[in-house]
């Protein structure tokens, strides 16, 4: 397998790039509330809903720009969406709602926050890219904060049976896999389709995840043995809403725009954003401040960012340099 060209942004390019990232994380951080608000529901129905919406709210978007879009987009890109909507749409979703009902926010938040690890080592192969041995200090800094969390979900007390917390930490690892792989592969997609704008590229994510939706509808209801009254459809509804735009429609167009702008290697590192926000929300949630274990992995985490923004910013200033 032949390594992807390393994208090289100007100083501009990579501010643009970390503020669409950071903007992304903000967002995205509330999806960890969402099966929290609405546990009366399975995660397959929360899945449904939200993508559902997303859905039909990509579609109406789109519906002025669709035949001169359609006419752009080859069956391979099609396909492409396809299984990019799977692992970070649908799949993603369905185990992050099972791990946060079942494992807790802050034991998901932090499992996830192994992405950039991930995400940082298969970009790390890229030609050009920055040496791996120059992320290293912020790599092991993600992994020592993620640690840190890990430590603490396992040593603090927590209710529920050890199978239920056994389903929530597999279904977390299970999550982190399948956002790795469509972190990593739409990255490189977004590389290719420059013909396609990365909002209409997230608009056209957008209705085939509408499209997976409807097929896994007439399983949620079937699966589904819980009445729920008139009051809990309409928070349901309103939070598959809520979520749809805030996160997919808002925060996937921003994670889009960064795609575009930043190196792989550096666009691991901005998955972090997704887990400080998701914490801050945690804390806020349980009316409660961040333990020691917890202070010092934000404490990592935060400087595992800003020592990934210093390793990309010293081959750009030599750069500069050299041709001044």
């Amino acid at each position: 397998m032949s390594s992807t060209p390393s994208r090289r942004p100007s100083r501009h390019a990579t501010a643009l790039g970390i503020a669409s990232g950071v903007g992304a994380g903000a967002v995205w951080g509330l999806v960890f509330l969402a099966p929290q608000l609405v546990r009366a529901f399975s995660p397959l129905e929360l899945a449904v809903g939200r993508y559902f919406s997303y859905g039909v709210i990509s579609t109406m978007l789109i519906a002025p720009r669709w035949r001169a879009l359609l006419a752009t987009v080859t069956r391979r890109e099609w396909l492409a969406l396809l299984w990019l909507a799977l692992c970070g749409n649908t799949l993603y979703y369905i185990l992050l709602s099972q791990a946060v009902q079942t494992g807790g926010i802050a034991m998901t938040s932090l499992i996830i926050g192994f992405l950039p690890v991930a995400v940082t080592i298969i970009g790390s192969r890229d030609s050009d890219a920055v040496p791996l041995r120059k992320l290293a200090p912020s790599l092991l800094l993600c992994a020592a904060g993620t640690l840190c969390i890990g430590w603490q979900a396992l040593a603090a007390p927590v209710s529920g049976p050890l199978a239920a917390r056994a389903t929530g930490l597999l279904c977390a690892i299970g999550a982190l896999a399948s956002w790795t792989i469509y972190a990593v592969g739409n990255s490189r997609w977004l590389e290719r389709v420059h013909h396609v704008s990365v909002h209409d590229w997230n608009l056209l994510t957008g209705i085939v995840t509408g499209a997976q939706a409807v097929v896994l509808l007439p399983l949620a209801l079937a699966l589904d043995f819980t009445h729920h009254d008139t009051q809990a459809w309409a928070k349901f509804g309103g939070v598959s809403i809520g979520v749809a735009v805030l996160a997919s429609i808002v925060g996937n167009s921003l994670w889009n725009r960064m795609s575009r702008l930043l190196p792989l290697t550096l666009v691991g590192q901005m998955i972090l954003f997704e887990t400080l926000f998701a914490l801050i929300y945690g804390f806020l949630w349980e009316h409660r401040l961040p333990s020691p274990w917890e202070a010092l992995a934000f404490a990592l985490v935060a400087l595992s960012v800003v020592s990934c923004i210093a390793a990309h910013r010293h081959p750009l200033d030599s750069q500069t340099q050299t041709t001044a």
